[in-house]
């Protein structure tokens, strides 16, 4: 593990995503840090931490509760704002935005996937898929075309109509991945994708996640503390009270 809390990457050249994207150049974050007022000295949570991942760049970061990790993560989908540092999605400044572009941007750029599936019960699996396109207006005939494949590409072509209580766990989540690259975003943050789920299936989901995140040249950015799930990524990361060193 070396010393240094800066993680780089070589620069990939940027390519037109599926579906006719925009070009891509990554995640570029430069002394990070994030910190809370406190009576006494700040608390500090990200203590300058810096990465850079070429889209299509899968990472795996670990370490114990508390360290930071999903404070990152909350970062860097824009879910909160940093005390210092900055932070680029594809040449975009996100903190530079207006709420209302911030929130355009995350709906078109970020997809998240959390341990608990948070489908809504009411909707079937395809209408759950089709949620994150409807935050932007009205589905079309290829939004539903789409929302089918991804359903396909997860192994669920005939549970499409199926609400959710009538799904396995696995298959919940599959769902939720499924929502999560709707709108083929530059961005993928897993938050421990497969924490509830038995061996097997975790590790089914975990290749989806791959697959699909791949298949859209997407950044994979995944918080576990599953060594199996961090070990089956090529670039790993450790958070320790509050930075970030590369394995």
């Amino acid at each position: 593990m070396t010393s240094s809390s800066t993680i780089t990457a070589v620069d990939a050249q940027s390519t037109d995503g599926p579906g006719g994207a925009a070009a891509r150049s990554g995640v570029v974050v430069r002394d990070l840090r994030k910190e809370y007022p406190t009576p006494g000295d700040p608390l500090v949570v990200l203590r300058d931490v810096s990465l850079s991942l070429p889209p299509g760049a899968p990472l795996a970061i670990v370490g114990p509760s508390g360290s930071g990790k999903s404070t990152l993560l909350n970062v860097l989908g824009t879910l909160d704002a940093p005390t210092g540092g900055s932070y680029t999605l594809d040449g975009v400044d996100p903190l530079a935005l207006k709420p209302a572009d911030l929130a355009a941007f995350r709906r078109d750029h970020i997809g998240f996937v959390f341990q608990d599936h948070l489908l809504l019960p009411q909707l079937t699996a395809a209408e759950n898929v089709l949620v994150a396109r409807l935050a932007r207006g009205r589905a079309s005939r290829d939004d539903s075309d789409r929302a089918r494949e991804l359903l396909r590409d997860v192994g669920l072509d005939g549970r499409s109509s199926h609400l959710p209580a009538e799904l396995s766990g696995g298959e919940r989540q599959r769902v939720a991945i499924a929502r999560a690259m709707m709108n083929r975003p530059a961005l993928m943050l897993a938050d421990e994708p497969t924490g509830n789920l038995d061996p097997k299936t975790a590790a089914q989901v975990a290749d989806l996640l791959f697959d699909l995140a791949a298949k859209s040249n997407s950044v994979l950015v995944a918080v576990t503390h599953s060594a199996e799930l961090a070990a089956r990524f090529p670039r790993r990361a450790r958070m320790h009270d509050g930075s970030l060193v590369e394995d």
